[in-house]
């Protein structure tokens, strides 16, 4: 399908502002999306602390790749956008202590592995120039009341 910019992504997950980590969608279809994002260099990076953002965010880059992959699958049949709560991380392997150093764009492929009803499972890769970051799987309930923020 068609590219994706941030002001549509903006427009389809809870997550507003600098906690958009994704600038935008390379390609998706109704198993997979593909997502860049040069956030992690950003100074201002709502994640960062002491100065650094620890490759353990990546684990909030993964869960948001869902969400909008969410978003685009809503919006491709016409129907609302469910909202989601991240239930379980399985499988987590991070490559790098940190990511704030990375010259090059993130880029993610986050895949459908099982879906029923109100659940969703997807397993998620996130890279830079080639690199292999982190890797995972991220369990979603949907239609979960959202926690106050």
């Amino acid at each position: 399908m068609s590219r994706v910019d941030r002001a549509a992504i903006l427009a389809m997950i809870p997550h507003q502002g600098a906690m958009c980590l994704w600038d935008g969608v390379d390609d998706w279809d109704a198993g997979r999306v593909c997502l860049r994002s040069a956030s992690h260099r950003d100074p201002h990076n709502p994640l960062r602390s002491a100065g650094q953002l620890r490759a353990l965010h990546l684990c909030e880059y993964g869960a948001q790749a869902m969400a909008v992959h969410g978003g685009l699958r809503a919006r491709d049949s016409g129907g609302a956008v469910r909202p989601g709560m991240l239930v379980a991380l399985r499988g987590m392997q991070l490559h790098v202590a940190r990511i704030d150093d990375l010259a090059g764009d993130l880029e993610c492929i986050a895949e459908v592995l099982v879906e029923a009803g109100d659940s969703q499972q997807y397993a998620f890769r996130i890279e830079c120039d080639g690199v292999l970051l982190a890797e995972g799987r991220a369990a979603v309930m949907l239609g979960a009341a959202q926690p106050a923020p």
